[in-house]
């Protein structure tokens, strides 16, 4: 097989697609019988030339595709992928390394440790913490919630990985209202159920109030996980950490942040103050995947107890060959995944072309873009803003239900942007996320105008 022309090829179908996202329809144009049509085909009884299936492939694919790379593009907290980090990406498959030990890929453990020293810089994290790169911020929170569960058993008197949850004295974890879904899902991984939440309430901006969760932390005792927020998915709102860690530490509770894109308000000297006490937590989740930029997937946990996280996921067999003791870090002693793709790459690249400043300037950018949305979308006929735009979220819905989804579908339809619908307090709604790197001034204007364009069209309520 000739590597170097069908490589060659994909790589100019790639650059061509990537050249192509400013002025790409932003939304798929093909449905999902369409794709069918033309992607449901035979299994072939015999090999297909490679260039010519690369070829097809991209052919058929492409109308398909969501361009999440456009700066248009609002539909989740999606950062497109800045150049650098994509052409790490496309080197991380040729190189094709199973990160999983030291001594085989000593170059992608090396990268990985300096790429996690840089994120706990950005972020704030304590610099003696200790992180995993995993597929995204779902399995950073069962990571971080595995050393938590850990540690609070231990502190117990159980040994959960020896002797499972059976006979373990029951978890309390304590979390806002408006808790992302991940969470709940997290807990059903590793054991524990969503039986074990005790729900505290939120603000109108979804924040979780700290009276009642002090009252909450009082009212029980044994082992306790409180799960804080930083950026409520719908209306960007940032816990008052400060203020929950004190509680925290007053009831020897363990505090996991969820900062799946909130935390990196952290690198932006501007914005530092929404995650004012988060260097105090026991645990945090995020994802480079969003503010960072980097290509699907990568998620991050860290952890203040290192040795709570490697008890909890650390594995020894036979047939593992480690490196000397001390001499490298063993990235599977701290992620879920035994076999994982090689995420420091992207990751170093990222941060190394942008620098400190680099970063702070995209967050800071892009919340700016937010900030312009929401004025622009707040003047139209009907368009009510549903939240304080502190991040890069906004929230908007029209007179009624049926009105925000008929302008949201206009705005999909017309392909100038894309985002989502969401409930609110059990309204329609419209979220749009920024977070991509690409967006501009003009991303800003076209996506003003199209929303004007779909409220012209749908006739305003009676």
């Amino acid at each position: 097989m000739d590597d170097r022309r069908v490589l060659k090829r994909a790589a100019e179908l790639g650059a061509a697609y990537v050249e192509s996202v400013p002025e790409r329809p932003v939304g798929p144009t093909a449905s999902v019988e369409d794709l069918r049509r033309t992607l449901d085909l035979p299994l072939p009884d015999g090999p297909v030339d490679a260039v010519r299936v690369i070829e097809e492939v991209a052919r058929d694919v492409e109308p398909g595709l969501t361009t999440m790379g456009s700066g248009r593009y609002f539909g989740f907290v999606i950062g497109g992928a800045l150049p650098a980090a994509l052409a790490a990406d496309w080197l991380t498959s040729a190189w094709d390394q199973n990160a999983t030990l030291a001594l085989p890929t000593p170059a992608a453990t090396v990268v990985e440790e300096v790429a996690g020293r840089w994120l706990k810089e950005l972020l704030g994290i304590p610099a003696h913490a200790s992180f995993a790169l995993v597929t995204g911020c779902q399995m950073a929170h069962a990571t971080a919630l595995a050393a938590a569960r850990h540690h609070v058993l231990r502190a117990a008197g159980h040994d959960v990985e020896r002797d499972g949850l059976v006979g373990a004295p029951p978890i309390r974890v304590l979390a806002g209202a408006k808790r992302h879904g991940t969470l709940g899902r997290a807990l059903r991984l590793l054991g524990l159920g969503t039986g074990c939440v005790r729900e505290i309430p939120a603000d109108s901006q979804g924040r979780m109030l700290v009276e009642p969760l002090r009252a909450e932390l009082a009212a029980g005792s044994g082992p306790t996980i409180v799960c804080a927020q930083l950026g409520e998915v719908n209306t960007g709102g940032c816990d008052d950490l400060d203020a929950i860690t004190d509680a925290c530490e007053k009831a020897g509770a363990w505090l996991h942040v969820d900062g799946a894109f909130g935390l990196w308000a952290a690198a932006s000297p501007a914005l530092r103050h929404l995650a004012a006490g988060s260097e105090r937590a026991d645990s945090w989740a995020t994802d480079a995947h969003k503010w960072l930029n980097v290509p699907y997937d990568c998620g991050i946990a860290f952890c203040a107890h290192p040795e709570s996280h490697r008890a909890a996921l650390g594995i020894r067999s036979d047939y593992l060959v480690f490196a000397e003791p001390d001499a490298a870090r063993e990235p599977v002693d701290w992620t879920p995944e035994h076999s994982r793709r090689a995420r420091g790459f992207t990751v170093y690249a990222a941060i190394r072309s942008l620098g400190r400043s680099g970063v702070a300037e995209l967050v800071e950018r892009t919340c700016a873009h937010a900030r312009s949305l929401a004025v622009g979308l707040s003047a139209l006929p009907g368009c009510e803003l549903l939240n304080e735009v502190v991040l890069n979220q906004v929230l908007v819905r029209f007179e009624d239900d049926e009105a925000t989804d008929a302008i949201l579908a206009a705005v999909q339809a017309s392909g100038e942007a894309w985002m989502a619908g969401t409930l609110w307090d059990g309204r329609r709604a419209i979220r749009l996320s920024v977070s991509c790197w690409r967006t501009s001034d003009d991303d800003v204007e076209r996506t003003v105008a199209a929303f004007a364009a779909a409220r012209a069209a749908v006739p305003e309520p009676a």
